[in-house]
This record gives C-alpha cells, structure tokens and sequence, in this order.
C-alpha cells in the first residue's frame, strides 16, 4: 500500500542516480520510503546496502497496484517478481533491473528463506482486489504476510536467530502496518478503495459517501479507533519481547516508534484520519529514533 506511484501504467521507472555518496537503492528508500530509510541508518553500516536492497523490493510490489491499469496486469508483475526471486535461489542470472541484481546478492550473501519472499508476493496480489478485508484478523493476517514478514528478513540479514527477536518482529511488523494503513487512508479513498475491513466498518456505522468523500464523521473515527486499539495492542505485546531481543535485532524493532508516534498523533486528533495535520510528516522523527536507539528501546 504504497502512494508514491505513477497510475496507469505497468512501467518501471528509471534507475535513480548515486550522487553524494549514496547507493542508488539508498536514495530509492529514501525517496519512497522514509520510514525504513531512516530505521536502516542504525543497522551496522556493512549491512545497510542489504537492508536497502530488501526494502526497495518491498516497495516495487507494494506498488504494483497503484502502476497498473487492471488487475491482470498486476498479477503478471507479480508473477515477474515470483520468477526473480527464484532465479536469485537457483542460481539464475538476475534480470535486467535495477533491483534485481542487489536482490539477489542480499539472497546469496545471507542465505534469506525463500518461503518469506514467496509470502510477501502472494499477500500482494491481495492488493489487486477492489473489495475490503472481510474481517480485522484477514487485516491482520495481510499485515503479517507484507510487513512482518519483510522484518524476517531484515533479522536474518543481520544474522539475528533469536526466536524472541522474530516473535516481537511479527508484533511490530503488525502494528507498524495498521499504523501505516491509517496514516494512508486519505490516499486510498481518493483513488476509490477502502481498507477499513467490513467487519469493523459494519459496526463503526461508516458511511460510505464520508469515506470516499473524505468527510470526518463518527463512524470514521470509531473504525479508526477501532484498528488504532488493535495496532496499539500489537505494539504493547512486542515491548513485552525487549528484554529478549539481542542488541543486534534492535535497529530492526524501530518501526514500532514510527508507528507509536503516528498513533499518538490520530489520537490527538481525535482519530478522525482525514485531519490535515496529520499529512505533515513528524519533523522529529529522526531524532525519536536516535533517542530510542540510544536507550535500546522500541
């Protein structure tokens, strides 16, 4: 669930540029995904181009949706990733794609699991589909297959085997996704999508016309609620992981004070998620994950 695409079309855009001493991928991160970029600042500096390299993967299927122009076309870039990734595990010469390679150099260098690739693809294609989650938990489950699932592969990147590490890593791979779908909510109503799951929108009373309208109203802000309560819950249970987590899984658990913080300000604002302030990126954020880093926390 990505905003920064181009709709209407299933061409990959151009290879960024290195300048300043920056990886290509790096600024692609950067660019696209500001979260990850600045949490992979506090992995040891050998293993950032790799955790770079993983997120930028993340970001060409997470946005196979909005850079199509229907479905089936979606579902045959998904298809071109799924053959990626298996020529990177048996061997294969890489594609001709700028992500591709260093993908596959990340895959043989650090022996990722291929089944969690697989995972990531497949919960995609759920992307692809005009229709709603049916229930919370298939949000849930959706968040587990997408961003959880790419933090196991950030842990075995950093040759994290700790088994409490990988539990708190589904706890804030699952909140740091609701989070994120709340903040992106005025971005999926305006292009005619709604992810409030049917289940929650049903009880919350959202009227349709408010949602696509981007109108505040009661039953907006109690589905809001209602899913913020869920990822808060998520991230409450991976802080009960802390003292378990290596200091080597610490840069990838930061996630959980992003989404912290974007929760705390939807509640400021009365979880109505069309507030205009809450478009304005934290200034601070940088520097709450210095802190956090400093005192080992997430």
């Amino acid at each position: 669930m990505t905003r920064e695409t181009r709709k209407g079309s299933s061409r990959v855009d151009a290879r960024p540029e290195a300048s300043e001493g920056r990886s290509a991928l790096g600024l692609l991160v950067r660019r696209h995904d500001r979260d990850r970029y600045q949490t992979a600042l506090f992995a040891p500096a050998d293993r950032r181009e790799a955790l770079f390299a993983l997120y930028a993967f993340n970001y060409e299927i997470a946005r196979v949706r909005e850079s199509v122009t229907q479905p089936m076309l979606g579902q045959i870039r998904l298809q071109w990733w799924r053959e990626i990734v298996a020529a990177a595990f048996e061997g294969g010469p890489p594609r001709a794609h700028y992500v591709a390679g260093p993908l596959a150099a990340v895959i043989t260098s650090f022996g990722l699991t291929r089944g969690h690739f697989d995972r990531m693809i497949d919960t995609r294609e759920e992307d692809l589909a005009d229709a709603p989650p049916p229930t919370l938990a298939a949000l849930e489950e959706y968040a587990e297959g997408t961003a959880a699932t790419l933090l196991y592969l950030v842990l075995e990147t950093l040759g994290v085997a700790a088994p409490a590490a990988y539990d708190a890593a589904r706890e804030v791979g699952v909140g740091y996704a609701l989070a994120g779908l709340l903040r992106a909510l005025p971005f999926h109503a305006r292009s005619g999508r709604c992810c409030i799951p049917a289940d929650v929108a049903a009880s919350a009373g959202v009227g349709p016309a408010d949602y696509a309208g981007l109108r505040d109203s009661a039953g907006v802000r109690a589905a809001a609620a209602a899913i913020a309560g869920v990822a808060a819950g998520h991230l409450q249970a991976a802080r009960g992981y802390r003292r378990e987590v290596p200091q080597s899984a610490r840069s990838a658990m930061l996630g959980a004070i992003v989404a912290e913080r974007s929760l705390t300000r939807l509640r400021r604002a009365g979880f109505n998620p069309f507030a205009p302030e809450l478009a304005i990126p934290d200034p601070l954020q940088s520097w709450r994950l210095a802190a956090a880093a400093l005192r080992r926390r997430f």
